[in-house]
């Protein structure tokens, strides 16, 4: 039989614990499967939406819902830690001789960050259940490399709601949220989901460089310029090519423009996620001559490290034809005999760029 004041205090508990540790917004969900989630993850995937990101596809059954992936959770525990910056995402937007790096990755790589708070919590339940004299629970912790989907559980749990953009949207913290999640076999009262408050805005729609909302609430990632310079492994199509600017590696547009993001507070964000200095406005000169060496070490503890230095040489090389910048054709040229092909060929395009526009 469950002892409800046990659980009551358990949860009461639990939520202090992941303040402490960092997290700024906590909420539990029902872990049954919801129809209508899962019927817009398929939708999504047969659209072809997903792009090359097959891994997607492979998993969609386990993705779709806590229970298809662990019929014995009761509870989803989704769990928000601030990344909000203290400057405009857009500030460089008119300085074509600097790269334009996401803000979530500027500084430690969140899976490492929010995995370790995960579990130190995960580990005070367990511990706490046990001194309450409550059933030891079961659990499983996740964040971003499991097939969940934890945006939608967010706006289950009532973290926020997923904004026109697709993003999780919290009235507190705005866009700037690493999501995490912890499913388990404690029955936890769920929260009530988030309304959505997007209302009649279109700013994230209107601010897209590249047009990847075929409508509100939906995201055609073969058009994101995030998925374009960071998931997609081979030659950036030419129809991109120009709007993504001197944007490397992600981008902030539509959730920089978002009216909610005015409610964040730069002193919630974790101190992991302070920018590094020079990943705020690095020179792209300095970025097209790294090695496979120096790649690894400017990037060390960065999740841009994942993508590797042919892939992040490749976005470079966009943004200097993009530039104008008649001091980067040098750089370029060097880069037009690359070994890895796909860096040549986005070096030959950016010298011609650079030499038509002279």
């Amino acid at each position: 039989m469950v002892n409800a004041a046990l659980i009551n205090a358990l949860q009461i508990g639990l939520k202090a614990e992941a303040e402490r540790l960092g997290f700024v917004a906590i909420g539990f969900a029902p872990a049954e499967d919801d129809p209508l989630r899962a019927a817009r993850l398929h939708q999504w995937l047969d659209a072809g939406h997903h792009g090359t990101m097959g891994w997607m596809e492979d998993r969609a059954d386990v993705r779709q819902g806590p229970h298809s992936m662990w019929p014995e959770a009761a509870s989803v525990i989704a769990l928000g830690m601030s990344y909000a910056p203290a400057t405009d995402p857009l500030a460089l937007a008119d300085a074509p001789d600097r790269a334009r790096i996401s803000v979530y990755a500027q500084g430690r790589d969140y899976h490492d960050t929010v995995k370790r708070a995960l579990k130190a919590l995960a580990r005070w339940l367990v511990a706490e259940a046990w001194r309450l004299g409550l059933a030891e629970p079961q659990l499983k912790v996740f964040v971003d490399t499991a097939p969940v989907m934890e945006k939608p559980l967010g706006a289950a749990a009532g973290l926020g709601w997923q904004g026109k953009h697709t993003n999780l949207v919290s009235r507190t913290h705005g866009s700037w949220l690493f999501l995490g999640a912890i499913y388990c076999t404690v029955p936890f009262v769920p929260d009530q989901p988030h309304e959505d408050r997007c209302g009649s805005c279109t700013a994230c729609q209107t601010a897209c460089p590249t047009d990847a909302f075929p409508a509100p609430y939906q995201l055609d990632a073969r058009r994101c310029i995030s998925y374009l310079t960071i998931e997609h492994k081979g030659p950036i199509p030419d129809e991109f090519r120009s709007a993504i600017g001197n944007r490397i590696y992600g981008c902030d547009d539509c959730l920089a423009v978002c009216p909610w993001n005015k409610f964040a507070d730069s002193a919630a964000r974790n101190r992991a996620f302070v920018p590094r200095a020079e990943l705020v406005a690095p020179r792209l000169a300095e970025l097209m001559a790294l090695d496979d060496a120096a790649f690894r070490k400017l990037f060390a503890g960065s999740p841009i490290r994942r993508i590797g230095r042919d892939r992040f040489v490749r976005n470079c090389l966009i943004a200097a034809g993009n530039s104008g910048d008649q001091a980067l054709a040098e750089p370029t040229r060097d880069l037009c005999n690359d070994p890895d092909e796909v860096v040549a060929e986005a070096a030959r395009w950016a010298l011609n760029q650079l030499t038509t526009s002279f």
